[in-house]
Formats: structure tokens, sequence, C-alpha cells
């Protein structure tokens, strides 16, 4: 199970406690996976040059997509 630390930033974070609707956990959480992602503007031009960071592969963020660390293009 993923760490909650992880989520901190991630659109579906409201899922683990952080609403009034009574949802305690982010039905990803249970199956996903800490991986090295690049995060990329979605209006980034490329090369993109973004430094690698340690995400969830379910983690997601308004006005970024994540692509493989070595993705340039």
């Amino acid at each position: 199970m993923i760490n909650r630390k992880y989520c901190i930033g991630c659109r579906d974070n409201f899922y683990n406690g952080n609403n009034d609707l009574g949802v305690k956990e982010c039905w990803s959480r249970d199956s996903g996976k800490i991986i090295w992602r690049k995060p990329v503007r979605m209006d980034e031009r490329p090369p993109w040059t973004a430094k690698s960071v340690r995400l969830p592969d379910c983690y997601r963020k308004q006005g970024f997509v994540f692509v493989k660390p070595s993705q340039r293009y």
C-alpha cells in the first residue's frame, strides 16, 4: 500500500479522508506502485528537461502529464 505522503498534491488525495463524503481511502493506494516519473506542464514544449521524481503510478496533477524519466519528446 502506498504511504499517504506520496499522495500530497495528487487530485485524488481528496479521497484519503480529505472530504466530507465519508470516503477514507483512495482506491488506488492499495495497488499503486512508486516509480520514477518526469512531470511535464501541458503547455511545455520539448525537449523536456525537468528532473524525475518518485511518485505513485496513479498520481495525477492538474495541468501536468507524467512521462518516463528518459523521455525528452
